[in-house]
């Protein structure tokens, strides 16, 4: 089984400038596994790679998608998948780095997925919901996928409307579908790195800082800029944390100061759901990050697991990286 590395973390913990360095370290590409890095023109609030941190290392999957555009995790591995076959077809190194856990486990899982409908079914349940209440279209959850409706929040339009898309569409259950995905064996064989603060604190201010710069960096005009261009405000691209609750000011639902406020707590807790999600992976090597991390203890540590793990590199290059 081919071997990849994943690089993850939660937002703001330097996961872009580690998979540089290996990337250069292994002759590696990247694939950004973040879910709305792959929008053109949102390069501000999704703390876009520059090329001047690429350090002109190959970045795929940025760039793929008109922000009018609905994306999913289905396309993100048709897409995606080829790509990391072709790096190592290539003899290179497959780099998956980013936080979005459900884009990078169901590519390195190999997760099928139900196809898109292009025979109305999701307009009609969508009508049903609008007209008679999202509990109609749980009814119909309940006859076909008793096990997803009660799991599912009475709250959870999309996945509800979803579920039973994918029964109307397939004819088996999402709660069934996903149980036989879960049962084929991973695509890959990767090595899992993750990076996280020792002290939450430092995280959250780093996240604050974070966005503090983007509001320096205009975020605002580049919100300006995507609606001017005909991008909708209820687009996918644009219920992303820190452009919906500038829509939101630009309403007067809320003063700039409060939907700025409202960017950092919200990425406080995207973070703390990251988190969550990738505590469920067992492989994850983790590397905490003092208050003042220094990048070089970082990549030597990052190497080190890489050597422990016996991934496939000349030793030399392992040893070039100790003396840098």
């Amino acid at each position: 089984m081919d071997r990849m590395i994943c690089i993850t973390g939660p937002t703001a913990t330097g996961k872009t400038r580690l998979a540089v360095a290996l990337a250069q370290l292994l002759d590696g590409e990247i694939i950004s596994c973040d879910s709305m890095q792959l929008y053109r023109g949102m390069d501000i609030g999704t703390a876009k790679v520059t090329a001047e941190e690429a350090q002109g290392i190959v970045h795929h999957m940025i760039d793929v998608a008109g922000p009018e555009e609905a994306f999913s995790v289905g396309r993100f591995c048709e897409e995606a998948g080829p790509i990391a076959e072709d790096i190592i077809a290539r003899g290179k190194t497959a780099i998956l780095a980013g936080g979005t856990g459900l884009y990078m486990d169901a590519l390195v899982l190999g997760r099928s997925f139900a196809p898109f409908p292009t025979t109305g079914k999701r307009e009609m349940l969508e009508e049903l919901a609008d007209t008679e209440g999202i509990g109609a279209v749980q009814m119909l959850l309940r006859q076909c996928d008793p096990e997803a409706a009660a799991r599912l929040h009475p709250g959870d339009r999309r996945r509800i409307i979803r579920a039973v898309e994918i029964y109307l569409e397939t004819g088996q259950s999402m709660t069934e579908h996903d149980r036989q995905t879960r049962m084929i064996p991973p695509r890959w064989d990767p090595v899992w790195i993750a990076l996280n603060y020792a002290d939450r604190a430092d995280l959250y201010r780093r996240i604050d800082r974070r966005v503090d710069e983007m509001i320096e960096n205009g975020l605002e005009r580049e919100l300006e800029d995507l609606m001017a261009s005909g991008v909708p405000a209820d687009a996918t691209s644009l219920q992303a944390i820190g452009y919906k609750e500038l829509i939101c000011a630009r309403r007067g639902e809320m003063s700039r100061e409060e939907a700025i406020d409202r960017i950092k707590q919200l990425s406080r807790n995207y973070a703390k759901r990251q988190l969550t999600w990738l505590r469920k992976n067992p492989q994850l090597h983790w590397i905490t990050l003092p208050s003042a991390p220094k990048f070089p203890a970082v990549y030597q540590e990052a190497v080190q697991i890489l050597k422990e793990a016996d991934f496939p590199c000349a030793e030399r290059l392992f040893s070039e990286a100790a003396t840098e």
